[in-house]
């Protein structure tokens, strides 16, 4: 049985704003095993950015504050670090992947120069030897003429390339965690599909482990082992990959994964969506989060938010109702 990681318990992240106190993320528990792929599935606004962010203490405060919880990092608790100490695992072992590449990389500062900078800083080697390293990685992730493209500029890029640089300067320090918000988003299918093929290679070339950050329930189930499923800043199931689409038990699992198209449909057949809005997250939720927009809500649902409990092996679910048969549990 693979080790644990990483080892995120009862994690709480809240913005103070001029209409109140937004409760992003509300007691959030997971983990990460050596060599691992975890999905972190869910809708915009849910949380999942925000969880991954406050483990590696890149809120903004004010108007962000981590109020509770711990992040568990090869015995150390990454919440509880100095400033310091924490920059020395961001980059180094711990690396994250952003949305949009162009906002992430430095516009004024070629590709050479932001390479470089993470490995002068935590690998202490040469420039020269930083150079090569570069060279090396940017063929890694399919980068043609890499030597040359060393000096150019973020926006002499495409879309796809940038986001392959961003994954190559994340790789450059041979992190233990690979952390990727939703980095094929904004890319078109096919691009997407390259992206994902690549970091999967990578992935089995190096050992590391993976936090996959997407609302595509597709692109979860073809790069990740396991798959935790975010609603209103809670974890409301988790599961193998194969278990969860055999056997979602969430309602909003369930509709997550009704309203991807089937190839199988046989005539012209409307998609199923989920009726009603996210939560406003002004107020902790004391009732479960998906009561007013789930077909299966009892009154015990208004009443008390359910924990999130095992139903299975490695299958775990927070919700009062059995969905396969419709009573409650």
């Amino acid at each position: 049985m693979a080790e644990k990681i990483l080892d995120v318990q009862g994690l709480e992240t809240q913005f103070k704003t001029p209409e109140g106190i937004v409760h992003a993320v509300n007691g959030v528990s997971i983990h990460l095993d050596e060599g691992e792929t975890l999905g972190l599935v869910g809708e915009s606004g849910c949380g999942k950015s925000v969880t991954m962010l406050s483990i590696l203490r890149l809120i903004q405060s004010p108007p962000g504050q981590i109020v509770a919880g711990k992040a568990i990092f090869k015995g150390s608790d990454l919440l509880a670090m100095s400033q310091e100490e924490i920059r020395q695992v961001r980059g180094g072992q711990i690396s994250m992947i952003f949305q949009d590449p162009m906002t992430s990389l430095n516009p004024v500062m070629n590709i050479g120069k932001q390479m470089a900078e993470p490995m002068l800083l935590h690998l202490g080697i040469t420039p020269k030897e930083a150079r090569e390293r570069s060279i090396k990685l940017l063929e890694s992730v399919g980068i043609p003429r890499a030597g040359e493209r060393l000096k150019d500029y973020p926006h002499q890029y495409s879309g796809g390339m940038r986001q392959r640089v961003m994954i190559a300067m994340a790789l450059s320090c041979n992190p233990q965690i690979l952390i990727a918000d939703e980095p094929t988003t904004a890319l078109d299918v096919t691009i997407q599909a390259q992206i994902v093929d690549l970091v999967i290679r990578l992935r089995q070339e190096l050992g590391m482990a993976i936090i996959w950050i997407t609302h595509d329930l597709g692109v979860a189930a073809s790069i990740a082992n396991r798959i935790a499923v975010m609603y209103g800043g809670f974890i409301i199931e988790e599961a193998a990959v194969k278990e969860l689409y055999a056997n979602p038990s969430h309602p909003y699992t369930l509709g997550l994964i009704n309203s991807l198209p089937q190839i199988q449909r046989k005539g012209r057949q409307r998609l199923y969506s989920i009726e009603g809005m996210p939560p406003i997250l002004l107020q902790t939720p004391k009732a479960c989060p998906f009561a007013p927009r789930c077909r299966w809500v009892r009154e015990k649902c208004w009443q008390q938010n359910p924990m999130l409990e095992s139903i299975g092996e490695n299958h775990k679910v927070a919700c009062w109702v059995d969905t396969t048969t419709g009573s409650e549990r």
